[in-house]
């Protein structure tokens, strides 16, 4: 009865640990894209109240797609419709980036919104994607 018992426990446990990993996956973005920027192999993440600030976890490769233009590039993403935070990527390159975002009076992120965009200086608009909206589903 005893080893009947601890079974049933195990794998109750293994059945729960697979759920909580398979709900904390990475999922893939569409590729952000305007004159002279590109975000590439994008992945997004909403972490579990508790982890990582419960936050919207974000990664990809910001490439700047029009070196000779003199320009930098960079992504913007806000969560629960705050203000945008900037990364900055390097002119003529492509960077690899990984951050993550949260809103600190909430216990998890539950929408978030991200973009990819090109600096054209103080005399020009800068150009950006189209902005991509998540939402963990909570």
């Amino acid at each position: 009865m005893k080893k009947a018992l601890a079974g049933v426990m195990a794998a109750a446990f293994l059945a729960g640990a697979g759920t909580a990993l398979g709900a904390e996956g990475w999922r893939d973005m569409p590729n952000l894209h305007s004159s002279g920027v590109d975000f590439l192999g994008g992945e997004h993440r909403f972490n579990a109240a508790g982890e990582n600030h419960g936050a919207f976890e974000w990664k990809g490769r910001l490439k700047d797609a029009a070196p000779e233009d003199g320009h930098n590039v960079y992504v913007l993403v806000r969560v629960e419709s705050h203000g945008w935070v900037r990364y900055n990527g390097k002119q003529r390159k492509t960077v690899p980036l990984h951050h993550s975002n949260w809103d600190g009076a909430q216990r998890y992120t539950d929408d978030a919104e991200i973009k990819a965009c090109r600096d054209r200086g103080s005399l020009h608009p800068d150009n950006c994607s189209h902005t991509k909206r998540y939402s963990s589903g909570r």
